[in-house]
Order: C-alpha cells, then sequence, then structure tokens
C-alpha cells in the first residue's frame, strides 16, 4: 500500500501568489470581471494609473475599476494555513507600517487600540454579544454631521456629543448606520446616507475599502479618517 504523496507549498504557489508583485497574496482581492486575484494594496495601485486587469488586459470598468473588487477572505484563510508564520508576519509589518507614519490618537500609535469596541464614550452599552473585533486592525473615524437645513427643515438628525470613534477595519457602512441611528436616538424606519469626500458609500463597504480608495489625504494629516452622515435624500 503506498503512501500518500506529502505536497509543498510550492506546489500551490501558482495559486496563491500574486501577478504584480510575485508574492504570496495578502488581503487577496478578485477582480469580479474577470475573476482574477491579487493583493489587495497591488491591484488598488495598478487602478490608479489603468482601468484594465494587469493579468488579462481585459477593460474592468470605464471610469472607476475599484468597484468591481472584492475581498477574499476564504482564499486569505487558506493561505495563512498553508505558509507557516505569514500572518504574524504580515500583523507585525502592519504595526510598524502604522508607527512609522506616527499617526496618533490619545497617545496611542497607529489605527490599532487596546479597545475595539465601535464606541465614541464610555457610558458602557452596547449589548453582549462579546465579539467586538478585537484582533483586527483598528482605524479611527471623525464622524460629522453634514444636514442641510433647506433639505431636511427641522430634522431629528444631529451631529454627535462625542464625533470620534474607533472601530476595526472590517466594519461596514451598514454598521455604522446602525451605530448613528442608535446613539441619535433616530427611529427604526429612518434611513441615513454616510459619505466620504462628498461620495455616498454602500453599505456593504468597509472602513478599510473606504481608506484605501476614498479617502484622499495621506501622511500625517490623514488620520483620522472623516465621514460625514445626513439624512436620505430622495431625488426620485
Amino acid at each position: 500500500m503506498t503512501s500518500p504523496r506529502k505536497h509543498l507549498v510550492k506546489d500551490f504557489n501558482h495559486f496563491i501568489t500574486c501577478y504584480v508583485c510575485k508574492g504570496y497574496l495578502i488581503k487577496p482581492t478578485t477582480v469580479t470581471e474577470c475573476l482574477h486575484t491579487f493583493c489587495k494594496s497591488c491591484i488598488v495601485q495598478h487602478f490608479e494609473d489603468s482601468n484594465d486587469c494587469p493579468k488579462c488586459g481585459i477593460q474592468v470598468h470605464e471610469t472607476n475599476p475599484r468597484e468591481m473588487l472584492r475581498l477574499d477572505n476564504t482564499l486569505e484563510e487558506i493561505i495563512f494555513k498553508l505558509v507557516p508564520g505569514l500572518r504574524e508576519k504580515e500583523q507585525q509589518q502592519e504595526i510598524e507600517f502604522w508607527r512609522s507614519r506616527k499617526w496618533k490618537e490619545n497617545g496611542e500609535d497607529g489605527p490599532r487600540s487596546k479597545r475595539s469596541r465601535l464606541d465614541d464614550d464610555d457610558d458602557g452599552g452596547g449589548g453582549g454579544d462579546g465579539d467586538y473585533h478585537r484582533s483586527d486592525p483598528q482605524i479611527a473615524i471623525c464622524l460629522g454631521c453634514c444636514c442641510v437645513d433647506s433639505l431636511v427643515g427641522e430634522s431629528v438628525v444631529k451631529g454627535l456629543m462625542k464625533k470620534f470613534i474607533r472601530c476595526s477595519t472590517r466594519v461596514t457602512v451598514g454598521t455604522i448606520k446602525k451605530f448613528l441611528s442608535l446613539k441619535l436616538k433616530l427611529p427604526s424606519s429612518y434611513e441615513l446616507d454616510v459619505l466620504c469626500n462628498g461620495e455616498i458609500m454602500g453599505k456593504d463597504h468597509t472602513m478599510e475599502f473606504i481608506y484605501m480608495t476614498r479617502w484622499r489625504l495621506r501622511g500625517e494629516t490623514a488620520y483620522p479618517m472623516v465621514l460625514e452622515y445626513r439624512p436620505r435624500i430622495d431625488f426620485g
């Protein structure tokens, strides 16, 4: 009876390496038009200069190819299981990256925090599901109200008492909307828009995606990222 053949990591390199940088896929991101996958930073940077897929050359989108990107978390977990030490190495490099930028808030280095609850005060509220993405990279956000009185009249949407929050980079716009509704005590039927640089963000966009693709500032002035909210405006 023959023993099962052992596979080496290099046997799978064709499937788990990036066509652009030739390294292991970090935050693998798939182009939905052609299903080719690249490192997130590689493909986002590529789309700064081109609307075409770097591997097959197909036009991804006429004006905004980054809208056609989707993170592949399942592939990311597979790669981390196949390549020993890769996850820890990337986490350490990420910590060092943020520290090198010297972005500080409340005396802490970078967008990681010992507190990762989505909260802007210390009132202790927030439920008890016990999962606050404590192991995720963190990002600081400023939530500003951009209500226009002539459009919304006597709106119940007001500015937050404390508009700075810190949350996981994986938090979505939908979660931010729920957070705002809770803090502002809005009716369950009340709809909000969340904007970055004047553009309405989709409810499934993560904070990381918005920072990488929508937030225009870089360097020391880029932190915290500013998001604005307002009552939903029906243009129909």
